[in-house]
């Protein structure tokens, strides 16, 4: 299937790269990270409160209380795409802390053909070469507790770097903010993302992309626009923290995530889309952790029973679904050492792939 990622991927890339404001742009931002996180259904809006609240809401920093340091790998599309996450955070005092996290997406040795046939029609072999492409998200982030008991905010500014090999790269840059607030073991979270719009500007290398224009006749024969922006984001997030006979720790969150634009998300309107998460853990002696979530609730349109005449010639009506993405994790956890592990989309409900998650984190003070 790698070989299959040719000038196709390009003319792909770079064209929809290009649009002015789209749904979906620097979707990789949005996959997750960490393996915990993943078993819940990404329901952590609230919950967040160690290294990996960089990336789902930086006011959940302030809870560390040393160093550290957490990391991911996962693989995609019968592993063609391989997503990594590494990230690192200190408390600065008793009120603030710092973190730092780098994320990469990307699809590496791909077979570039539009060079295979010269000028004359000859095939030549020696003529292809190898690109990747990839996607980077650089974060900073800062939280600080505030002197109202349980309240907390943090930021994140985000470099964002693109690569198609050597057709066309951008930078970008965008802002988050979020809040969490805990009262009598109740903990509130909201998370804004890209709330001054993320803006990417893209440069074109018009020379190679002029080998990407011959590559297939009447097509792409204009450069695309350079510029893109990411519309913001909002999560809000419910949960509720509990323990039972000492032993056992129960954590369970409801989330709501909404997008400023129309999509299959249950709840979907021209302004505005919401989709529900939600999530739950059970810890033991705080060393075994059993997780289970369910979200990404989208309405699917499927092509079951539509008619075999080639001759019909009415609109045909799909059948409309609710898909949903339940997912499983367990975890270790031995002094500062965390193994995560995450198998997502159980049963093949929802049009994502199921995929394979483990995270590692350590925590420094345990070995002060």
């Amino acid at each position: 299937m790698r070989h299959s990622f040719t000038f196709f991927l390009i003319l792909v890339s770079v064209t929809l790269s290009a649009q002015t404001t789209r749904k979906y742009s620097n979707e990789f931002l949005n996959i997750g990270v960490d393996a915990a996180a993943f078993g819940m259904g990404n329901a952590v809006t609230a919950l967040s409160n160690d290294v990996n609240s960089g990336y789902w809401n930086p006011a959940g920093l302030v809870n560390i209380e040393d160093w550290e340091v957490s990391g991911m790998h996962a693989s995609y599309f019968a592993n063609i795409a391989n997503y990594d996450y590494l990230a690192v955070a200190k408390p600065l005092d008793n009120e603030s802390a710092i973190g730092f996290s780098v994320i990469r997406f990307g699809v590496d040795d791909i077979l570039n053909t539009t060079q295979l046939i010269d000028d004359q029609g000859n095939i030549n072999y020696d003529r292809i070469s190898l690109f990747s492409t990839a996607d980077y998200a650089f974060t900073f982030s800062y939280a600080r507790q505030l002197k109202i008991p349980g309240f907390s905010y943090g930021v994140n500014a985000k470099v964002i770097r693109r690569i198609i090999g050597d057709f066309a790269n951008s930078w970008g840059f965008g802002l988050d903010a979020g809040i969490q607030l805990e009262r009598n073991n109740w903990k509130f979270g909201f998370m804004a993302r890209d709330i001054t719009t993320t803006f990417n500007a893209w440069s074109i290398d018009e020379e190679e992309y002029a080998n990407v224009q011959n590559a297939v006749e009447g097509q792409n024969q204009e450069l695309p626009e350079n510029t893109e922006i990411t519309l913001p984001k909002l999560q809000l997030g419910i949960a509720k923290s509990m323990t039972i006979r000492y032993d056992f720790d129960v954590k369970a969150e409801l989330d709501l995530n909404m997008r400023f634009a129309e999509t299959n998300d249950i709840i979907s309107t021209s302004a505005f889309s919401i989709s529900p998460a939600f999530g739950f853990e059970v810890g033991y002696i705080n060393l075994v952790y059993l997780r289970g979530g369910v979200n990404n609730f989208q309405n699917i349109e499927t092509l079951e029973g539509a008619p075999n005449d080639p001759d019909f010639e009415g609109e045909f009506q799909g059948d409309e679904r609710i898909g949903f993405q339940p997912s499983f994790g367990v975890g270790f956890k031995y002094r500062g050492i965390q193994v995560d592990y995450a198998f997502t989309d159980i049963g093949d409900q929802s049009a994502a792939l199921y995929s394979n998650v483990f995270s590692l984190k350590v925590s420094l003070d345990s070995f002060r």
